[in-house]
C-alpha cells in the first residue's frame, strides 16, 4: 500500500540527506520525494510517498521524530488529502501525428510548452493516476524524454500539517 507522509523540518543544509538516509539504512524505498520551503522561510515541508505496510510506516514515523531538525511528522490519511505531480513529457510526433497528440493533450488538459518539427513537449500537473493515463495514451507515439517531479500533498478541509502558534513557540524555545 502507498503511504504519503508530510514532514516539517528546520530549513537547514543536510536535513534532506538525513531523512533519505533514514529510509536507505532500513532498506525502505522512496517512491516520491518533494521538498519546498513553507510560508515560514525557516521551515521546509518534505512530502514522501512510500510503498509498504503499516508497521513499516510506523517505524519510519518514529525514526523521523527522533531527528532533531524534524518539527512534525504526519502520515496523511487516504482520501483525506489532495496530491499533485508535475510532469514534462517530450513526445515524438511527425507533422501528420501532431493533431492526434494535440487532441490527447486537450482531452487530458495538458499544456503544450514546446513544439519542434519532430516533437511536442507537454506540461501536465495532476494525480499520479492521471499522469499514468496520459503516458499510456501517448506511448504509441514514443517518447524522447519524460521528467516527473515528486508528489506534493495537502490535507483536505480544515485539517493541516502546518505549525500551530504553540508549536512555533516551542520550536523557537529549543
Amino acid at each position: 500500500m502507498k503511504y504519503t507522509l508530510s514532514v516539517l523540518v528546520e530549513n537547514q543544509p543536510g536535513i534532506l540527506s538525513k531523512v533519505a538516509g533514514l529510509f536507505s539504512r532500513r532498506g525502505f524505498n522512496i517512491d516520491s520525494l518533494a521538498v519546498g520551503v513553507t510560508d515560514d522561510a525557516s521551515v521546509s515541508r518534505i512530502t514522501i510517498v512510500v510503498n509498504g505496510d503499516e508497521h513499516m510506516v510506523e517505524q519510519v514515523e518514529k525514526q523521523l521524530n527522533k531527528l532533531i531538525q524534524v518539527i512534525k511528522v504526519k502520515v496523511l490519511e487516504p482520501d483525506a488529502f489532495i496530491s499533485r505531480e508535475l510532469s514534462l513529457i517530450k513526445v515524438n510526433c511527425r507533422t501528420q501525428e501532431r493533431g492526434d497528440v494535440m487532441k490527447i493533450a486537450e482531452l487530458m488538459q495538458a499544456r503544450i510548452v514546446d513544439v519542434t518539427t519532430v516533437s511536442l513537449t507537454l506540461e501536465f500537473c495532476d494525480t499520479d493516476e492521471r499522469t499514468q493515463t496520459l503516458i499510456d495514451l501517448l506511448r504509441p507515439f514514443g517518447f524522447k524524454e519524460i521528467v516527473r517531479a515528486g508528489t506534493i500533498a495537502i490535507e483536505r478541509g480544515v485539517r493541516t500539517t502546518a505549525l500551530s502558534k504553540r508549536t512555533k513557540s516551542k520550536s523557537a524555545a529549543d
